[in-house]
């Protein structure tokens, strides 16, 4: 992926601009060692240096991104000690939802990348991913931003991995907040009873779901559903 973006822009007439301003971004998995390798890969950006914060839990990434301003954008790990699986992400968008966030992740598993990318993530990037491509992400994460000139803006498309067209997952893509978070719990395993526990919402409405997750989905049965997605 060529990302064809200049992070250090330079006037084309008048005085060389000073050093470039450090860029932040907040890194935010509960690996020590995971968290001390992308820092020392990744110090700069042709030429600009990266500020890197770290959090080890949601928690302490919500508390992080609001306490430093100019954090321009969040890899966040979707396995952390206090959420499970795209909880955090919907947790942490619902707390900042003009975060730029990306997932990081050691699974490239279709389902999960769509509904990150429906969540409202910016990207998904990888664990497995080579230097290059983890540094093309990085690049495309922080461009546009202030002070950047925008020489050709990457598709929204280019942050994510590339699946073939599928009408049961792009049914899924058109799915609202609520449905997904549903039915993520629903392939999880949970029954309705754990579904009401875990949404505070009461068996009945958990039911009605469900059954709205069926039909728009074209399924007639809960294990006919979860057989798609294994």
């Amino acid at each position: 992926m060529n990302i064809g973006f200049d992070l250090n822009p330079v006037a084309a007439s008048g005085p060389v601009a000073g050093p470039a301003a450090a860029r932040k971004v907040l890194l935010v998995d509960d690996h020590e060692l995971v968290r001390y390798g992308v820092k020392s890969l990744h110090t700069e950006l042709h030429g600009v240096p990266i500020e890197w914060l770290e959090a080890g839990s949601l928690q302490d990434a919500i508390e992080v991104y609001a306490a430093t301003p100019g954090i321009e954008a969040v890899l966040l790990d979707l396995n952390l000690a206090d959420c499970k699986g795209l909880q955090g992400l919907r947790m942490f968008l619902q707390v900042h939802p003009k975060a730029r966030v990306a997932v990081f992740s050691g699974t490239q598993d279709e389902f999960v990348v769509r509904q990150a990318r429906a969540l409202g993530a910016v990207g998904y990037v990888g664990k497995g991913s080579s230097m290059h491509e983890m540094r093309d992400t990085l690049v495309a994460l922080l461009s546009p931003g202030a002070g950047v000139e925008v020489r050709a803006p990457a598709p929204s498309s280019a942050l994510f991995p590339r699946f073939p067209s599928s009408a049961m997952y792009d049914r899924v893509a058109e799915l609202g907040p609520r449905h997904l978070e549903i039915l993520e719990l629903v392939l999880s395993g949970c029954t309705n009873q754990e579904i009401s526990n875990s949404t505070h919402l009461s068996l009945g409405t958990i039911k009605n779901y469900v059954s709205s997750l069926l039909l728009a989905l074209d399924v007639k049965s809960r294990s006919h559903l979860i057989s798609l997605f294994r």
